[in-house]
């Protein structure tokens, strides 16, 4: 029973519960879609872009660092639990984008929508979390306040102003945040909640994608950049100072999304967390043509 709850991202409790009975009744002509739909998706995925590639799987919520060697093989260097945009309100989006930075002990930018609907009130609601989680104001000049006043929340609240979060052991990003632009402000960082990895479904964030090794991510993102080791890396995390390195060469990253994986000789199924399958699924039945009578 533990096998078939790790074959379908289920917590590993050898229970028979909700989930595990939804499971087990999923019939096999609906599994078979279900892998009709994984290779469909891979016929329009860009894989391979480069000698080394990120790959986050959002049902699975996991990433793997692949490098492809001279011989043509394919080496997965890493495998890390991921934590990902809620399933409710908060979709990570399906994209493919180079990773270009790496921040230590980055600054947490609050969005404005999570300032107005979680940060603020909570702040009104508790004034000394302000001081406790190491928030600031930052005014459109560039001029930082460090002391709570009513007016700088009501700033916040118009768009006269942000809040951020300083570097610490309190800050949403953790310790290290790689960035790969693109539009929707996404990007891998850690966490202080690493409690959140153990759990077998792991749709909890804001959007953006918080990685259980952050350390082996760095190693392999900085590969061949000198004097970049392990212990430099640490150290660099632990400095608490907000330093921004640029990466010698960019490492491509895809978001994806797949409900079923090969593994060796093993495949596993997952929920369809978005609603993606189910959307594939009604536009190819809607393309297909007509059979004849």
């Amino acid at each position: 029973m533990r096998r078939f709850q790790g074959r379908h991202g289920l917590d590993q409790d050898g229970v028979v519960g909700a989930g595990t009975l939804a499971q087990l009744e999923v019939a096999p002509p609906a599994r078979a879609r279900q892998i009709e739909l994984a290779l469909e998706r891979l016929r329009w995925t860009p894989l391979l872009q480069a000698r080394r590639m990120i790959v986050i799987n959002l049902p699975e919520f996991m990433l793997r660092a692949y490098e492809v060697h001279g011989d043509g093989s394919i080496e997965v260097r890493l495998e890390s639990r991921v934590v990902v945009g809620k399933a409710l309100d908060t979709r990570t989006p399906v994209f493919d984008e180079d990773m270009r930075f790496i921040e230590f002990s980055p600054y947490w930018n609050v969005p404005p929508s999570i300032a107005r609907h979680e940060t603020i009130p909570r702040i009104r609601r508790e004034p000394d979390y302000f001081g406790r989680m190491g928030f600031e104001f930052v005014h459109p000049d560039g001029r930082v306040d460090t002391s709570l006043a009513p007016a700088l929340l009501d700033a916040v609240m118009a768009g006269a102003a942000r809040i951020r979060q300083r570097p610490g052991p309190e800050n949403a990003l953790g310790d290290i945040k790689f960035v790969f632009p693109n539009r929707s402000n996404i990007y891998l960082h850690h966490t202080p909640a690493v409690q959140l990895f153990g759990r077998g479904r792991r749709d909890y964030s804001h959007g953006c994608i918080r990685v259980e090794k952050p350390v082996e991510l760095a190693e392999f993102v900085l590969q061949g950049m000198p004097g970049w080791d392990r212990e430099r890396i640490e150290t660099e995390m632990q400095r608490g100072e907000s330093r921004t390195l640029r990466l010698a060469q960019a490492v491509p990253v895809l978001i994806s999304y797949g409900t079923t994986v090969v593994k060796g000789d093993q495949t596993y199924f997952f929920d369809d967390i978005y609603g993606h399958d189910r959307v594939l699924d009604a536009a190819l039945r809607q393309r297909a043509p007509a059979r004849p009578d």
